[in-house]
């Protein structure tokens, strides 16, 4: 496989570099502040460059298309795993309020156990995968992937609606026969409904965007409220790390916080923009040990998306390998916005695949089903 989805980088380095890009042109940044997001832009083409040593590339649409869930032991128990998500998402809906049909603004509020079923429903993200690839029945598989689509909505949780629409987007593209067209129509209809629904959700949650006061510039200013929300988006994260290198402010509590829950209480960092709290995935460790760590993390962010690209290897591409992978590259394109790589529900979820991966294999049934690619 030739194209850009076969190169750890793109995932790495391209949403950061536009994220950059967007931001110098949607701030008039306050002096000072260019040094943070040339910072990100140089540790993104350090990245670019990395990638051309190296030898790890995600495996040909053939590889991908010869693979079978249906009716092998890793597709019996992704198919268990999906299920038990799905259950999840409608005790959460079953039990406590929708955000979007009662009160938006109750989106993060999360008492009387709430927490702990939306801990397993968060993984929605995973269902419209395990209806594509571990079933045939098509009632299933419908229901799979709409669940994995409107949960989101009705929670006003944006951050899995993009984890789905990318998660299909990728497996679309990943499972293709590179002999035909890519399917740019499916891809484009998904990353659509995927601004749309965004926007349409910043409003209904967050009400108007005029309340977020920053240095805008005018294409920011001339730009209509979605687009607004848009943009705020991909740049608030580069732009509040910028704002603290620039401040030369430390906390490390917000690192400890983040990997090891109830470690510590962060103080409220001088932001900005008070109700624009986002900072990369790599704020924390700018404020725990300066931009030395913060571009460590960097690295490390690359290293931990190519141990996922190899784990596609060595025979056809595992299930719950291809998870792993595609959790991983959607954390990285979604590095510029906040930490989703390094926290510890994100090692959990790897653990947790690399768990089913292994009762997948105890399974009395060891026989690999394949088709010709």
């Amino acid at each position: 496989m030739r194209s850009p989805i076969a190169l750890p980088s793109t995932y790495v380095a391209w949403p950061m570099l536009l994220s950059c890009a967007v931001t110098w042109a949607t701030y008039a940044l306050p002096p000072g502040y260019g040094d943070g997001v040339v910072l990100l832009a140089l540790a993104a083409v350090a990245v670019l460059v990395a990638d051309l040593a190296s030898r790890d590339r995600v495996p040909s649409g053939a590889d991908f298309r010869g693979r079978r869930y249906v009716g092998t032991r890793e597709g019996f128990v992704g198919l268990a795993f999906g299920l038990a998500v799905f259950v999840f998402c409608l005790l959460d809906v079953a039990l406590f309020p929708a955000a979007l049909l009662h009160d938006p603004g109750s989106y993060a509020t999360m008492t009387g156990g709430h927490e702990h079923i939306r801990r397993i429903a968060d993984m929605c993200w995973t269902l419209p995968v395990i209806g594509m690839l571990c079933t045939r029945v098509r009632v299933l598989r419908h229901a799979l992937v709409i669940a994995g689509l409107v949960f989101p909505v009705l929670v006003i949780d944006r951050n899995r609606i993009f984890a789905s629409l990318f998660s299909m987007a990728l497996v679309m593209l990943l499972r293709r026969d590179e002999r035909r067209p890519v399917p740019w129509k499916a891809v484009l209809l998904l990353g659509v409904i995927g601004c749309g629904a965004f926007a349409v959700l910043g409003m209904v949650r967050s009400g108007s965007v005029a309340q977020v006061l920053l240095p805008f510039g005018p294409l920011y200013k001339q730009a209509p409220a979605g687009v607004q929300w848009l943009l705020l988006y991909v740049t608030a994260g580069p732009y509040n790390f910028a704002s603290m290198l620039a401040k030369g402010y430390r906390d490390p509590a917000v690192l400890f916080g983040q990997l090891l829950p109830g470690s510590g209480v962060a103080m409220p960092l001088p932001l900005d923009a008070s109700n624009v709290n986002v900072g990369t995935e790599f704020l924390p460790f700018l404020l725990a040990g300066g931009p030395v760590l913060a571009m460590a993390a960097f690295g490390l962010l690359y290293a931990l998306m190519r141990w996922s690209v190899r784990r596609l290897h060595g025979g056809p591409p595992s299930f719950f390998g291809l998870l792993i992978f595609l959790r991983m590259a959607y954390v990285c394109a979604m590095a510029p916005f906040a930490p989703q790589a390094f926290i510890w529900m994100n090692f959990g979820f790897i653990g947790l695949c690399l768990l089913m991966q292994l009762a997948a294999a105890w399974l009395p049934d060891r026989r690999l089903h394949t088709l010709p690619p």
